[in-house]
């Protein structure tokens, strides 16, 4: 497994990534982009307010996340803290980037529990770089469903990065995200099945994953499938 970050790319949410079903292997996404792309007849008011954001109308999206935020919404909290990340505020705050999206974090809204884990990676909206830190905020969303995070735990404990090596530990978050549909980590997944690493060695069942990376267009996961195949059904000696 390597070590993969994309840098922030402030985008407001109207939806929380909880369930995203598909990420790019080892790479982790801090603000994604709102999946608000097309004009509706029946805009929610945080939807509305995307729209708004996205069209370039910063004085009316603030307005309207600011009052979501005053009501409890918390994606109007994440969406205020990326817009005081990316100085798009009048009176821009690390401070109260922060405490929204802590805010936001606490609330459940998975999105910014992973924004919380990126700001103690990186060391941003005045807090130190702690990647033990960062690791809590990746699991309490991994535990929460977000694929993304569970591929970054997975990291984790594979390169005792933040958190403790253990193999073992992830192979399992990297299976459970495999299940849920991510193909890096079926790949990942299937390696171990074929290496024995944090696994017992099982090479029909590294040739499952390596066939369902190929699937779903896996550089190289077919090869590995002829590879297996052919080591399958060798007769024994």
């Amino acid at each position: 497994a390597q070590e993969s970050r994309m840098s922030m790319q402030g985008s407001l949410r109207a939806t929380d990534q909880g369930q995203t079903a598909y990420r790019s292997p080892m790479k982790k996404l801090f603000l994604l982009l709102a999946l608000v792309t097309l004009p509706s007849l029946s805009q929610t008011p945080l939807e509305s307010a995307v729209a708004a954001y996205q069209r370039g109308d910063l004085p009316q999206a603030r307005s309207a996340f600011m009052q979501l935020s005053a009501q409890g919404v918390p994606a109007a909290d994440y969406n205020l803290a990326v817009m005081h990340l990316k100085r798009e505020m009048p009176a821009a705050s690390d401070r109260e980037a922060l405490r929204l999206m802590t805010r936001a974090a606490d609330a459940g809204f998975v999105t910014a529990m992973i924004g919380m884990a990126e700001l103690y990676e990186l060391g941003r909206a005045g807090l130190k770089v702690d990647l033990a830190q960062s690791v809590l905020w990746s699991r309490r969303a991994a535990e929460a469903g977000s694929i993304d995070a569970q591929v970054d735990v997975a990291t984790a404990h594979y390169l005792g990065r933040g958190a403790a090596k253990d193999v073992a530990l992830a192979a399992r978050w990297y299976r459970l995200a495999a299940q849920r549909g991510d193909v890096g980590a079926m790949f990942i997944t299937a390696s171990f099945y074929e290496s024995g690493e944090g696994v017992e060695r099982d090479l029909a069942e590294a040739r499952y994953w390596y066939a369902a990376a190929a699937r779903n267009g896996e550089p190289g996961a077919d090869l590995k499938v002829k590879e297996l195949d052919a080591k399958l059904t060798k007769p024994a000696s």
